[in-house]
C-alpha cells in the first residue's frame, strides 16, 4: 500500500504545493502525484492540493522531494531545472494523456511546441484539441512542462493554472522564451484575481 503526503513552500511566484506516494516499507523513491502552482492564497493552494492528492494532513517532505522541492524553487527563480527524470506517480491517468504528458516532458527549457506538433509526433495529426484537452488536466505543471505548448501561430492557448494565459507567459519568460506575451511582476499568492484558460485556441 502506498502512503502520500504534502507540503506547502514558498517560491518567487507564490506558494506551491506538492504532494508524492512512497511505499509503506520506503523502498521505492517516493514519487510526485501533483503538484500545485500558486492559487490566489496560499490557504487556496492547500486546500487545492489536499483535495487533489486525497493526504489527509501536511507532511514533510522526504529528502528526495525536499530536493526537488529546491530545484522548483531555482527554477522559477530564473534558473531552468531539467526534471525529466523526476519520478512520477501517474495512477489512473488515461493512456492518451501519458503519450502526451510524455511528449511534453521532451520539450527542453526555452523551446516550444504547438498542440498540433505534439498530437502529429504521437501520430495522431488530427488530435490538436485533444492534446490541449489533456495538458488542461495535467496533474503535474512545471514538472510535466505543459506550459511549453502553445497554439498555433505562437498564441499562447489556454492554461489551467490561476492566472491563466499569464501564469504561462511568466513560466516561458522564466526559461528564456518570447513566444509569448510577458507578464510582469506576476507573484500569484499576492496579486488580484485573473481568469484562467483550459482550452487550446
Amino acid at each position: 500500500m502506498k502512503q502520500g503526503g504534502y507540503c506547502l513552500f514558498d517560491t518567487a511566484l507564490g506558494t506551491c504545493a506538492i504532494a508524492w506516494r512512497e511505499s509503506d516499507a520506503g523502498g521505492a523513491s517516493p514519487a510526485v502525484t501533483f503538484l500545485q502552482l500558486p492559487e490566489a492564497t496560499a490557504a487556496m493552494t492547500e486546500s487545492r492540493i489536499a483535495r487533489s492528492s486525497g493526504a489527509r494532513r501536511w507532511s514533510a517532505p522526504p529528502p528526495r522531494i525536499a530536493k526537488l522541492i529546491e530545484r522548483v524553487r531555482e527554477h522559477l527563480n530564473g534558473h531552468p531545472q531539467d526534471f525529466r527524470e523526476i519520478a512520477l506517480d501517474l495512477e489512473g491517468v488515461a493512456p492518451f494523456a501519458r503519450q502526451v504528458y510524455e511528449a511534453a516532458c521532451e520539450i527542453p527549457p526555452g523551446q516550444t511546441r504547438t498542440y498540433g506538433e505534439v498530437a502529429k509526433a504521437l501520430g495522431q495529426p488530427g488530435a490538436a484539441r485533444a492534446v490541449g484537452q489533456a495538458l488542461g488536466r495535467n496533474p503535474i505543471p512545471l514538472i510535466i512542462p505543459c506550459h511549453r505548448v502553445l497554439a498555433a501561430g505562437g498564441r499562447p492557448g489556454g492554461f489551467s493554472a490561476y492566472g491563466g494565459r499569464a501564469t504561462k507567459a511568466r513560466l516561458l519568460e522564466l526559461e528564456g522564451t518570447t513566444s509569448a506575451p510577458p507578464a510582469t511582476n506576476l507573484k500569484l499568492n499576492f496579486e488580484g484575481p485573473l481568469q484562467g484558460d483550459t482550452a487550446p485556441q
